[in-house]
């Protein structure tokens, strides 16, 4: 990702909540996203299972997100802070990932799954993760879309489908993640939002890649004909 400052961010206000679970992360996101007029720049992910949501917007837009993001984070029992800061300076913008896009264009220009809803299921420990996405998939008419870890042994399996097929693999999945090792957490997201689009992980496999305009190989070569250099005209006007 890049640092480069984003015009249309800059000069905004500046909301962060974190969280230590990624399905928390996103459900928190999703909320702040639906509750005020607020971009959001992506997630920056510290290790140890922190995950923080980065908004930019006006700042009445931004503390009304960031607010509702706490309560949505507190309900979920993940809370771990947030943070306001209405006029960031043009060092930070510079130097933090907090006023550039950290979403690839093409999740959202070319995804096969947009509009799709999200299910999000979380394990401590990968082989829980594994068997609990085999499960989805095998319970409900669902795609495994990615996945995602955040340290501390955390691992989130992601799904998209209907609402309802998500939800009954959701419900498949944490009883075997149970079953094999740790369930952690779970998140369903009905409508995820364009900005929500940019930043969920998507594998490459479901990003339609724009092709190039094939030419025909077997082209005939015409044959060249020498066009004599020939004088020009010469124009005289006569007297009668």
């Amino acid at each position: 990702m890049s640092n480069i400052p984003d015009p249309s961010l800059t000069n905004l206000a500046l909301g962060m909540v974190s969280t230590q679970s990624y399905p928390a992360i996103v459900g928190t996101a999703d909320m702040m996203l639906k509750s005020a007029g607020v971009t959001l720049v992506g997630f920056e992910k510290t290790g140890a299972g922190h995950c923080t949501a980065i908004v930019r917007g006006k700042i009445a837009d931004v503390r009304l997100a960031v607010q509702a993001g706490a309560e949505t984070a507190e309900q979920f029992g993940q809370l771990v802070s947030t943070s306001v800061i209405p006029r960031p300076l043009a060092n930070l913008e510079v130097i933090l990932p907090i006023s550039s896009r950290m979403g690839n264009l093409l999740n959202l220009s070319y995804s096969l799954l947009k509009g799709q809803a999200v299910g999000l299921l979380e394990t401590k420990g990968f082989p829980a993760m594994v068997g609990a996405a085999d499960m989805m998939l095998k319970s409900a008419e669902v795609h495994l879309a990615g996945y995602e870890t955040i340290g501390a042994g955390l691992c989130t399996a992601i799904v998209r489908g209907n609402v309802a097929d998500v939800a009954v693999a959701i419900e498949a999945g944490m009883y075997e993640a149970e079953r094999i090792g740790d369930f952690h957490s779970l998140m369903i997201v009905p409508r995820p939002l364009d900005d929500m689009e940019l930043v969920l992980p998507l594998h490459s496999c479901w990003i339609n890649q724009p092709q190039p305009v094939r030419l025909p190989l077997n082209l005939k070569e015409k044959e060249l004909v020498e066009i004599p250099n020939l004088e020009p005209a010469v124009y005289q006007e006569l007297d009668y």
